[in-house]
């Protein structure tokens, strides 16, 4: 008779499957605000587990070429492209600077620019810092100068000896140069609403500036505390490592699909070639050798952490801290808790927005956590339907 309290509540997994001296419960924790999206996890899980390729589906809707935890994708490097207007959450790009950039300064003293011939994007009319950039060549000299020499030769229109065409030619409206001043009918150059150099919304502020941004999470199974998908395996081909985590027997899965339906997340899989069930071991052979997953391995920012589970929450914790000081108030745990609806997760993650942006439930819970009070339910139902039939004939005979 299982533990009343293996379908909810908080439990160490590997003693409860039985494990009498299991070590520490180990899992990952994937810091999101860190992936870059290089997909490295991926291809580190399909080289070691042999997971065969998933072909190269555009799925013309994100540059996420994976789309979802399948049978042949283990991990799943979700990409969530918002186009949604800065303001809806802190502010991006805060603390930059708001000043003239010193080279454009540089360039517009060395051009002698004059007058409000140019505006730089976001800044009023007046400023000569864009026109002063256009006025220049790509060395840095003034249009029409003989390189080197910061100004025209003279005689020969701004050409240098030689270089026939590089100065002004005749019936040109005016100079090529920025030293034309204002009222002289000869303007300079001028902002035609061509980007600038500078970074978006210098002048306009954040509030005014358009931001798409990336949201970007290495998604895997979360190895439940309270793992339907164990409960309802008639086989025994899904069990319960000595490191908590939830693995499946290839050799044993009849491909019944049922573990598919029970799982809160969506993440087991059949493949279409033999019905059986797939997913994420935790590298189950490379933690019995001492290794680390190689997911985690191969992760170059270290997004995806791998240790014992009590430690990666202490460390979880203190990353949301370091992210709300910084000005990330969106910053959030999910899978973390214990007391959640599966017990907690083996594998949680550190959000920047909601779950639900993610393609996560907000709030699941283990679809079999019912299933004591369901089946007393159908008990008392058979009991009351087989007191109302002896009933009917005892009461017909008499």
């Amino acid at each position: 008779m299982p533990d009343p309290n293996s379908l909810y509540g908080p439990l160490d997994p590997a003693q409860d499957a039985g494990w009498s001296s299991a070590p520490p419960r180990m899992g990952f924790f994937t810091d999101t605000s860190v992936c870059i999206g290089c997909k490295a996890c991926e291809v580190a899980c399909k080289e070691w587990n042999g997971v065969p390729g998933s072909g190269l589906d555009l799925l013309g809707m994100s540059y996420d070429n994976t789309g979802a935890l399948t049978a042949n994708s283990w991990r799943h490097v979700a990409f969530i492209e918002q186009p949604r207007p800065a303001g809806h959450r802190s502010p991006p790009f805060a603390g930059l600077p708001t000043g003239v950039p010193a080279s454009a300064t540089s360039a517009a003293v060395a051009a002698e620019t004059a007058g409000p011939t140019g505006t730089e994007p976001g800044l009023p009319a007046g400023s000569s810092s864009a026109a002063a950039r256009m006025a220049t060549d790509v060395l840095g000299d003034p249009l029409g100068a003989a390189p080197g020499n910061g100004g025209a030769a003279p005689g020969n229109g701004g050409a240098a000896p030689g270089c026939g065409g590089v100065g002004p030619r005749s019936g040109d409206a005016g100079p090529r140069h920025a030293h034309a001043g204002p009222g002289d009918g000869r303007a300079g150059a001028e902002f035609l609403g061509m980007p600038g150099a500078q970074p978006p919304g210098r002048g306009t502020g954040v509030q005014g500036r358009g931001d798409f941004r990336w949201l970007m999470m290495s998604d895997v199974c979360k190895h439940c505390t309270h793992a339907a998908c164990l409960d309802v395996c008639p086989t025994g081909s899904l069990f319960r490592t000595e490191f908590g985590t939830v693995v499946v027997q290839e050799d044993i899965c009849n491909g019944c699909g049922y573990c598919i339906s029970a799982c809160p997340y969506g993440v087991i899989d059949q493949r279409g070639d033999d019905g059986r069930a797939w997913k994420c071991t935790l590298c189950y052979d490379r933690l019995g050798a001492g290794m680390t997953p190689a997911c985690a391995q191969a992760c170059p920012t270290e997004s995806i952490q791998y240790g014992p589970v009590e430690e990666l929450r202490e460390r979880a914790a203190s990353r949301v801290a370091v992210l709300h000081e910084r000005g990330v108030p969106e910053a959030r745990l999910y899978g973390h808790d214990p007391h959640d609806g599966v017990g907690g997760d083996g594998a949680f993650f550190l959000l920047l927005d909601e779950p639900e942006v993610y393609g996560l439930p907000p709030d699941p819970v283990v679809t079999t956590r019912d299933l004591p009070a369901m089946w007393k339910r159908a008990g008392i139902a058979a009991l009351a339907m087989a007191a109302a039939t002896v009933a009917a004939f005892v009461g017909g005979s008499s």
